[in-house]
């Protein structure tokens, strides 16, 4: 392995890990889900690497088929500004359609108030949500299956930026292998990362305190997704 190849390497290793950890939507979505949705850890780890996986190896085969091709640098970053665009507006209308019925099942789930009188002497009362009692198997099922994917496919369409041009370098040198081995490791310190900061994250936010909080977890879940895309759309 060459020197120069060891510096490339090093490199994308280092932009990996500073890319991922500026930008908030490569956990925090992943974190306020695994809360409003009670995922286990293996889910959120699954789900997390999967959606990493697809958001790399999507810019790692265009990058790959923009060499085959010769394609100009400047083309292929406007292709990833183009699916930058498309990954945040997506981005947004999830956060902001989760937002919404999170709203509304915080509102259905409202507690209240109920009095029973057994006798003159025996008066009691407790208080209960109507949510979940009303909620359908079927239909709970289907939404928690549906969210995965819905983030599967953002993150198919959210580019790595930084990777194409990483990549540029190797191939102009030629070397295939170099340009495998590049994206590889920019990969593998991305998905690592992303994994890292919802496990720890995770663990942490279950340990806070929610009470009177959990029948907005939902909305609040929505609010924090919805606020991701915002700051994509502003270049934050």
């Amino acid at each position: 392995m060459s020197h120069e190849l060891v510096i490339l390497m090093a490199t994308a290793a280092s932009v990996a890990l500073i890319h991922t950890l500026i930008g908030p939507d490569h956990y925090l979505p992943f974190i306020v889900l695994a809360k409003a949705r009670n995922w286990s850890i293996s889910r959120t780890s699954l789900i997390t690497f999967l959606c990493g996986l697809g958001h790399v190896a999507s810019s790692a085969i265009l990058g790959l088929i923009g060499i085959s091709f010769g394609l100009a640098l400047a083309n292929l970053e406007l292709t990833e500004s183009y699916r930058g665009q498309i990954a945040a507006w997506l981005l947004t209308a999830l956060g902001l359609v989760y937002l919404v019925w999170g709203l509304r099942q915080a509102f259905r789930n409202r507690p209240h108030t109920h009095i029973h009188a057994h006798a003159p002497e025996q008066v009691h009362s407790h208080e209960h949500g109507h949510a979940n009692e009303h909620a359908h198997p079927h239909i709970m099922s289907s939404k928690k299956n549906l969210t995965p994917w819905v983030l599967f496919v953002i993150f198919i369409f959210g580019p790595c930026e930084p990777l194409i041009p990483i990549l540029m370098y190797p191939a102009a040198a030629g070397s295939l292998w170099a340009v495998l081995m590049v994206a590889a490791v920019f990969g593998l310190v991305t998905i690592a990362t992303m994994m890292g900061v919802v496990l720890v994250s995770t663990f942490l936010v279950d340990r806070l305190p929610s009470r009177g909080l959990d029948r907005y977890s939902h909305a609040l879940a929505g609010g924090a997704i919805f606020l991701c895309g915002v700051a994509i759309h502003l270049g934050l």
